[in-house]
This record gives structure tokens, sequence and C-alpha cells, in this order.
């Protein structure tokens, strides 16, 4: 039976063949693209979050992330969105197709990105876009995840260089820092099991666990928080940096476990602060970082890449964490629960 770790082991070669693929072409629509509305749920929400600060860069436009069942009832689209991206893995969620389908009868552009390009959600939009990375049949999603995250970034080169403010030059160079970082996946995967293992005794004491990141790494924080409560099953949350600062912290103890999240920006300073200020009242705090550290309390992926391509290797150290703390805390992951759950509450197709 196939497993979360079988399918991350799968990332680095699914990822590479995508890249290796990967030109800038004219697609007839993308050029008007300034304002994009994505509609997104669970990791696919998460991966959005995590590309958005990079896909605004790389496209030169404005990007709004929007929970597609609130929206679809209650939400309004705004008058300057001139194309919306539907993100559906299975190409199967209720909400999304619904919502897509409304916004297109008001003669949007919309796009959609998946895993099953004969899925119903592919049927409902203009322009198709194949995460070309198969079906995942695991449900705690994590090869699908990253390739979401590297699909948005060369969604926002290919706009880039459609609307003619990105050159293939940038376009080279960004490609290039996402070899590096894609290239780095099983020294990621290697460094991350000894990583466990070192804090395996704490990890499987834990009861609360939060996730602080900054940047594009606010998504990694959110997939975390939705990766360790679908498998670790206690309290997990992930924060952005400075929200956590206004209130959250208050909860902390020493039964907490905190991750910090980090990457050279100007904001890593205050991530430190933060760090120092929080350890003694916590149980842990660990640190997942993009650079060289020899610190037993933090994990060093050792890759100098470019902040904006970072979260595609920040991630895969939650999702290994994810299934190995599971696992010492003796959940079986294989044995499926709540299996009645989109049957009855419909929320697939």
């Amino acid at each position: 039976m196939e497993t979360m770790l079988d399918y991350i082991n799968e990332e680095e070669v699914t990822l590479k063949n995508i890249l290796d693929k990967f030109t800038l072409k004219k697609v007839s629509g993308f050029e008007k693209i300034n304002n994009l509305l994505i509609l997104a749920t669970g990791s696919s929400y998460n991966a959005c979050l995590a590309a958005k600060v990079t896909l605004e860069k790389f496209a030169n436009i404005s990007v709004t992330i929007e929970e597609p069942y609130n929206f679809n009832h209650y939400g309004r689209v705004s008058a300057a969105v001139d194309a919306v991206l539907a993100v559906s893995q299975s190409g199967k969620s209720a909400s999304t197709i619904d919502a897509i389908a409304k916004l297109k009868k008001e003669g949007l552009f919309t796009l959609a990105l998946t895993s099953d390009i004969t899925s119903p959600i592919a049927g409902a939009v203009d322009e198709v876009i194949d995460l070309e990375m198969g079906i995942e049949k695991v449900g705690f999603v994590t090869k699908g995840y990253v390739t979401t995250v590297l699909q948005l970034f060369l969604l926002g080169l290919t706009i880039g260089y459609n609307k003619g403010t990105l050159t293939q030059k940038q376009a080279d160079f960004y490609c290039g820092e996402l070899d590096k970082v894609i290239t780095a996946i099983p020294a990621v995967i290697a460094k991350t099991n000894d990583f466990f293992t070192l804090h395996e005794d704490i990890f499987k004491l834990g009861t609360r666990f939060v996730a602080i990141g900054y940047g594009p790494n606010w998504g990694t924080a959110k997939e975390f928080e939705t990766k360790f409560t679908e498998t670790v099953r206690k309290p997990s949350q992930g924060f952005e940096l400075e929200a956590y600062m206004h209130g959250p912290y208050l909860e902390a103890d020493s039964e907490h476990i905190l991750f910090f999240i980090e990457t050279k920006s100007v904001n890593e300073a205050r991530s430190h602060a933060l760090k120092s200020y929080m350890a003694p009242y916590v149980g842990k705090t660990l640190t997942i970082t993009t650079q060289t550290t020899k610190a037993p309390e933090k994990l060093g992926l050792e890759i100098e890449c470019d902040e904006l391509v970072s979260s595609l290797a920040l991630v895969i150290p939650f999702q290994i964490l994810a299934y190995k703390i599971a696992t010492a805390k003796g959940i079986n992951l294989s044995q499926r629960i709540f299996d009645d759950f989109d049957r009855v509450l419909k929320s697939k197709v």
C-alpha cells in the first residue's frame, strides 16, 4: 500500500520533469491578466498562499485567494478582477466547481489547475493547466502540494512573459533557482530523517504544535497546520510571523513545540527575536531554514536560493515530520477514518 513517504520520494523526479519540459509560450488571454482571483480550499489553498508572493512578482499582477464555498454564497467579485483560477488537485471539489461555473457566466476568463484534465472542473473553464503529476491516491497530499506550488510559479513566469514584463533572462534565472531547489530534495529528505531521529522523544510527547513563517512561507506554515492536523491529530496551527505576536502567543505553555520557518530576509531578525523571547515559555523551539547550520535545534537545508522559491523546499520537512510523528505516536495512517464523509457531506462530486 502506498504511503505519504512514497509520494514524497517521487517529488524530485516529478518536479524535475515538469521544469525540464517548461518553455515560455504565448497563451491567448494571459496578456490581459492584471488582477487574478484564485479559488481553492485545503492544501490547494495553502499552496496558493505559498506561491502568492512569487506569482505576483513573476507575473506583475495582484492576486486574491478565496475559499470557494464562502465566496460562492457570500462573496462579491471585484470589478478589477479579469481572470479566475480554480485550483483542485482532484478536479472534483464541489464548492470550487460551483463557484467557477458561476463566475464564468459573468464573462470572466476562467482557468483550472488540476491533476485530472478530464475531471468536472476541467470542463467548467476556458483554459486547463495539467499539474502533470498523475493521480495521488493517498488522501494526505504531498506530491500534489509541491507540484501545485511549482505550477503556480511557472504560471507566473508565463503570464509575465505574455505581458512583456518578464524577460527571457529573468525567467532563466528563476528557473535556475527552481532547479537548485528541486535538485536538493533528496538531501532535504535525508536531513529531515536525521532531524526527526534526534528529536523523536519530544515529538512523541508533543500535544500542541505551532509553525511560524513569513513571506512565501506563511503558506508553508498553513500547510504544516493542515498536514499535522490530518496526521498527527493533535492541536496544530500555522501563523504568519507578525500575526502570532498579536494574541496567539498568549496561549503558549510548556507543552507547545514551536517551529520557526526562516529564509534570508529582512524578516529573519524579527523571527530570531520572537524565538528568543518564546524559548523560556514553551517546551521546545525548533527552526527549519534554507541556510547552513550545525545547531541541533535547527534543521538547515543548505540551499542558497532566492526567498521567492524557498517555499518549494521548506514544506518538505513538514511533510516528512507529519508522517513520522504520527507513526511514532502509534497512528496507523493507512487505516481510513470517516470513510463516508465525502458521500454524506457531498464535498466531492
